[in-house]
């Protein structure tokens, strides 16, 4: 046995680390991963990710519960086993989030990470408001122009756009999704605009090209990530001023029962991808043939034990049943960009 590895048990085959770390999510896993490594390296993993994969993470590292040591084992061991044979690590984006750090890390540690991390660091003003609370983008942007805030909601990931959505009023947010909806792309005296809005706090430069922003697909997208009753708020509005347009986002909009035009290997995979605990929530709002899809696609004991926990829970608010179906479609999304599943349903391509 080598050096590097007498402190690691010996393990038959990557399906005994499985088991040491059975129930243990996997963004759990990647937070003991680098909570394993030590901020430097941690610093160095994390500034290659993007805002979403951050977020993610420290969510996972601030709510981590006791961890034992042959877990951590099991985690390096299977980060060596999945990474043993690449070059790379395969991840692009070079942002980084702040309040998600402090958060996941408490201020005094996250400080130094968090300067290290974006030492040299090319982050313009509208890709500052990404890693910004959405109650803080909403009142940063609430006297600006209507195109403004326009401008900003289609830059911003659709969840964040949504979440900014729902803190202006039922005129504004109409306003707001329709000329989403009309974008198509911003010219560079628009983004300069906006840019020398934000400079003062964040020290942001202008782009010299036009950027593609907006669409229907992009007002859809935010539209998915809206509360149901705001979400039929909007929508009421639209078909009154435009109902053409209304079905056109309708007809590209994501929702939870659309799961059921995905095959059964892609569910397979989301099923890989998703807590045991959102799921079981999530099902409870479900049409019934979508939850005897999923219930097919998982093990014969897994499925018994997922209808026992089901059965055994009390009620639940409809807004905790929302919530998790929207963190599962959201993985359905990410998924679904990065090529792993094809989602069918109301926006899906017909497959030839």
């Amino acid at each position: 046995m080598t050096e590097n590895n007498r402190n690691l048990p010996v393990q038959s085959d990557v399906s005994s680390y499985e088991k040491v770390l059975d129930g243990v999510p996997l963004q759990t896993r990647a937070a003991m991963l680098l909570m394993s490594i030590g901020e430097a390296d941690a610093a160095e993993v994390l500034k290659h990710l993007g805002p979403k994969e951050v977020q993610r993470v420290g969510t996972s590292m601030s709510s981590i519960p006791e961890v034992k040591q042959e877990q951590i084992e099991g985690v390096v061991r299977l980060f060596l086993e999945e990474v043993g044979g690449q070059t790379g690590l395969g991840i692009g984006a070079d942002e980084y989030i702040r309040n998600m750090l402090t958060k996941a890390l408490g201020e005094d540690k996250a400080a130094g990470l968090i300067d290290r991390i974006l030492l040299g660091g090319n982050t313009t003003g509208l890709d500052t408001l990404k890693w910004m609370e959405p109650r803080a983008v909403a009142d940063i942007i609430r006297n600006e122009h209507p195109q403004i805030q326009t401008i900003v909601l289609a830059y911003l990931e659709p969840d964040q756009a949504g979440e900014v959505l729902a803190q202006f009023p039922e005129k504004v947010r109409l306003d707001i999704v329709m000329r989403v909806a009309a974008l198509e792309s911003v010219q560079p005296a628009a983004l300069q605009e906006l840019n020398s809005i934000l400079e003062k706090q964040f020290s942001a430069s202008a782009g010299t090209q036009s950027q593609t922003l907006g669409g229907v697909k992009t007002a859809a997208e935010i539209m998915n990530f809206l509360e149901s009753s705001i979400e039929a708020e909007i929508m009421d509005g639209i078909k009154e001023v435009d109902e053409d347009l209304a079905n056109e986002i309708s007809d590209l909009m994501f929702v939870f029962d659309n799961l059921i035009d995905v095959d059964d290997r892609g569910i397979q995979s989301l099923l890989r991808e998703v807590s045991t605990d959102s799921l079981k929530i999530a099902l409870r709002g479900a049409d019934s043939d979508l939850a005897d899809k999923i219930l097919g696609n998982m093990s014969k004991r897994a499925a018994e034990i997922l209808k026992d926990d089901m059965e055994a829970m009390g009620p639940v608010k409809v807004s905790e049943v929302e919530l998790a179906q929207k963190e599962i479609l959201g993985i359905a999304r990410r998924m679904s960009d990065s090529g792993e599943i094809v989602l069918g349903g109301a926006g899906g391509e017909e497959m030839l």
